[in-house]
């Protein structure tokens, strides 16, 4: 028994360790994908710029680049102005120097980033039962964590959004007998997929994750909104291919729109309003 409290606490004193981070692991089948408590409307809340996080579900050299002038960096610039006017009346900081928290979502992985088999094994049935994915955060740095409580304090605010721009991997799934396929992006956000879309294969998926954490550097509320899938074929996937998220789907991003949604808004813009919302349960109200 003094061995396991041992190891739990060492566990959890490690950046990255799910362990003690705030939110337990949830397995998910379907949207929304968040976890945690609900936020009531009276907490003070202050955000940090979105930022990217190359080499979230598989190594760096496959995502593509942020460098100025990308349409990462543009998608960012777009994002971050846009954060600055929804995120009312929360106050803008600095990001901490650190290893910030980590939000994970996506299928389950293996130590080399591969995708587990889902639940149901070879036969994907269509309907109630999804392959379930996960969401979990990893604890940040303790540099981190002292920056963000000294960052918070000078701002008034007792929790701090946390908003990352990466690429996922998310499963699709079949939607009826005749083979019609979709992946479930996020919030009211399901996309049709071609017929010879596989279902062996994960899906790459550029998404936004977001963590609301206090001051003693644990989550508070996790979520993640899918923005764009590429999707793999059959052919390609029998080949034991994966198709990736590459620049051109960040330029088709950057003006995409949700035509089911009032309005149309741009579909990093609808994830972004579902992201403040469900995190910070009101305290950050976008007009």
């Amino acid at each position: 028994a003094v061995m396991a409290g041992g190891l739990s606490a060492a566990l959890a004193a490690c950046t990255g360790a799910t362990v003690g981070s705030g939110v337990g692991e949830a397995r998910l089948e379907h949207p929304p994908y968040y976890a945690g408590r609900e936020v009531t409307g009276a907490r003070v809340v202050a955000y940090a710029p979105v930022a990217w996080q190359a080499g979230a579900s598989q190594a760096p050299i496959f995502d593509p680049s942020a460098d100025e002038g990308t349409p990462v960096a543009r998608l960012l610039d777009a994002m971050n102005a846009a954060l600055d006017s929804l995120a009312r009346p929360a106050v803008a900081v600095a990001p901490p120097a650190g290893t910030p928290p980590d939000v994970i979502f996506g299928c389950d992985a293996d130590a080399t980033d591969e995708c587990l088999p889902p639940d149901e094994g070879g036969v994907r049935p269509f309907g109630p039962n999804r392959p379930r994915m996960r969401l979990a955060v990893g604890r940040p740095s303790a540099e981190w964590t002292a920056g963000a409580a000294a960052a918070l304090e000078d701002a008034g605010a007792d929790a701090l959004l946390v908003l990352t721009l990466e690429v996922g991997q998310y499963w699709p799934r079949q939607t009826n007998w005749r083979g019609s396929k979709a992946v479930d992006l996020g919030t009211d956000h399901t996309v049709a997929l071609p017929w010879l879309t596989s279902l062996e294969t994960p899906l790459t998926v550029l998404q936004l994750t977001g963590a609301l954490v206090g001051r003693d550097g644990k989550a508070i509320r996790i979520g993640a909104e899918g923005l764009r899938a590429r999707r793999t074929s059959i052919v390609l996937a029998g080949l034991g291919a994966q198709e990736i998220i590459g620049d051109g789907d960040v330029e088709a991003l950057l003006v995409e729109r949700r035509e089911d949604l009032p309005g149309a808004p741009l579909v990093w813009e609808a994830a972004l309003r579902s992201l403040l919302a469900r995190l910070t349960g009101g305290a950050v109200s976008s007009p």
